[in-house]
This record gives structure tokens, C-alpha cells and sequence, in this order.
């Protein structure tokens, strides 16, 4: 049976197990020889990585072509109204093309998030809000990209969930084992 782990990654770290000469790697808070992360994280941005030591979940996981639903906890500079939302929720063009209808709503801020270190930037004059998007693909710096096209630039980038498996429960830096899954598309609505 394959092993999945867990990861809350921390903000600065890098989603590879080797460190660089500026940053932490996954090397750095997991001694598990054989796993793999099953898609990336930008070093910027904090949450859910996925490990596994099986290479065909770690496909299942990672291709958009499996569309897995990953969801994220996003802080944006300004307060995006409902067009605004509308709008990334129908998809927005990007350089590379228009991306896929996702699910988006304002949120409050998520009670018992832990603080990141270090702190976002704040300005007095610009107020920040939350919004929660759900992509079932993964472009490169997807979440950013989108936010900062329609006027709302992020400042700060959790992933919270990967299809069945969640990051409640886990401090940044932290991991648990657990029980694999073979399907995780088929498992979406349980909690790992």
C-alpha cells in the first residue's frame, strides 16, 4: 500500500526536499526517504502538500487533468466585490489563456489561523479581505496571477485542502501519516 503524508508547508520554504543556499527544502522537516510531493507550493505560499511514495497517485494528485479540487485561503489587498468575484469564478484571462471556471467566496478571516512569519506587509490605507477559491487545475502561480488581474493583488497564500486530505490540524512545519487512499477524486467529500 502506498504512504501518504501530510505537510503543512511554512512560508519561505521550497516544495523539494533539497535546501538552497536561501531557503529551507521539505528535507528540512521530514526525514522520509522514498516520498514525494504530489504537486508544488511557490516558496511564497503556505498549506497542504500531499506526499506519497506512489508514483501513479502521486499523478492522480498533481495533473490537472484529473481535476483534483484544491482549495486555498486567500488575502487580497482591497475588499473584491460580487462582480469581482463573478469574475474569477467564470474564469480570467491570463497570459497563458483563460482559466477554468473555479469556486470562489468572501470569507472572514479564518479563526485559529496560525501567524506568518514573517508578517504580511500592511498598509493603513488599504484594507485586506479574505476569499476562499476552489481551482480543479494548477498553473503556475494560478491564485496570484488571478487575484492580481482583477485589481486584487495577494498577500498571502494557504492551501488548505487537496481533494479528501485537509492541513487542520497541522502547524506549519508539521506532517502526519495518513491511511492511503487509491481514489482520492472518489474520496473529495471525506476528511483526511
Amino acid at each position: 500500500m502506498p504512504r501518504i503524508l501530510l505537510f503543512n508547508k511554512p512560508f519561505g520554504v521550497l516544495s523539494q526536499f533539497r535546501s538552497s543556499a536561501n531557503r529551507r527544502g521539505l528535507g528540512d522537516f521530514i526525514a522520509a526517504p522514498g516520498l514525494y510531493p504530489a504537486g508544488r507550493l511557490d516558496a511564497e505560499s503556505e498549506g497542504l502538500l500531499v506526499l506519497t511514495d506512489d508514483g501513479r497517485l502521486q499523478q492522480r494528485i498533481a495533473n490537472p487533468r484529473h481535476k483534483l479540487l484544491k482549495r486555498y485561503w486567500v488575502q487580497v489587498e482591497g475588499i473584491p466585490d460580487e462582480r469581482a468575484l463573478a469574475s474569477l469564478a467564470k474564469g480570467v484571462e491570463l497570459a497563458d489563456g483563460m482559466t477554468r471556471p473555479c469556486e470562489v467566496r468572501r470569507i472572514e478571516e479564518p479563526e485559529g489561523l496560525w501567524p506568518r512569519c514573517p508578517p504580511i506587509r500592511a498598509r493603513r490605507s488599504i484594507p485586506t479581505s479574505w476569499v476562499e477559491i476552489g481551482l480543479r487545475e494548477g498553473r503556475n502561480r494560478q491564485v496570484r496571477r488571478m487575484s492580481a488581474r482583477l485589481g486584487f493583488p495577494t498577500l498571502r497564500l494557504i492551501r488548505i485542502s487537496i481533494g479528501p486530505w485537509r492541513v487542520s490540524g497541522l502547524l506549519p512545519g508539521a506532517w502526519r501519516e495518513v491511511p492511503p487512499i487509491l481514489d482520492p477524486r472518489a474520496a473529495e467529500g471525506c476528511s483526511a
